[in-house]
């Protein structure tokens, strides 16, 4: 039998920052928890990247995760939107160095890829197609869970599928 292992799936954001945890062998995953780390606009920067910084580590340090997939910056029209996500990205990372556990960075585009089959789907096919290959069932999810979903899956496809294939 191959060896499970737990991986953290992360969407940043500073409205609301998507997490996840799965259990997988590569082959096979399960869904642990879901959810998403919300802040209020009202306060100041640095208040709300406090908030996704701590709770983020303590979720790493509860579910103790291998790995944290966590989705890359993209280039987006509006700098301010690249920057404030860049932000909320800088505090997961720092979260997940403070507990010790390796960050791996994916595009949407290739999560998206790895999860329904082409990069340029959009966010209720993410949303169909984690929910089919976890078996989760009447589910209420923020698209931002389902995004964190599809990234720990495509670590899960990446990483642990090749290590599968080795020792095959």
């Amino acid at each position: 039998m191959t060896e499970r292992h737990c991986i953290m799936g992360v969407d940043p954001g500073l409205r609301a920052t998507g997490y996840a945890f799965i259990s997988s062998d590569g082959r096979d995953s399960e869904a642990l928890t879901y959810g998403e780390v919300r802040t209020d606009s009202d306060d100041e920067l640095a208040t709300r990247l406090g908030v996704i910084f701590r709770r983020i580590r303590e979720l790493i340090r509860e579910y103790r995760p291998a790995a944290v997939a966590i989705e890359d910056v993209f280039l987006a029209n509006n700098p301010a939107v690249a920057i404030r996500l860049g932000h909320a990205r800088g505090a997961v990372i720092c979260a997940a160095v403070e507990c010790d556990v390796k960050t791996f960075a994916y595009s949407a585009k290739h999560i998206k890829r790895a999860v329904v089959g082409r990069g340029g789907a959009d966010k209720r096919q993410v949303e169909y197609m984690v929910t089919r290959l976890l078996n989760i069932v009447n589910a209420k999810m923020s698209s931002d869970a389902a995004d964190a979903l599809a990234a720990a899956l495509c670590h899960a496809n990446r990483e642990l599928s090749a290590a599968a294939r080795g020792a095959a």
